[in-house]
């Protein structure tokens, strides 16, 4: 099943963070907690990890563009 994941609340405060670093390509496959991508905000930088294994199917918010919170970030194929 396609699904699209959204931009990870990472602090209380968080209101939108810049896509520092994609970890996954698209086509790659990725188990459950693999880390999908980091997240810059004002305070930090965290690592988003994968909630379920699956492939990566397509990226929509490319390094160094901010997204706000809840924004769709990616396309997965879930397994």
């Amino acid at each position: 099943m396609k699904v699209k994941l959204k931009l990870a609340r990472v602090g209380m405060t968080m209101e939108e963070g810049t896509i520092a670093k994609w970890r996954v390509a698209e086509g790659s496959q990725f188990e459950a907690g693999d880390i999908l991508y980091e997240v810059e905000t004002e305070k930090v930088t965290s690592e988003v990890e994968a909630p379920a294994a699956g492939t990566m199917l397509e990226i929509l918010i490319g390094e160094g563009n901010v997204a706000a919170v809840g924004a769709d970030v990616c396309i997965v194929e879930s397994r």
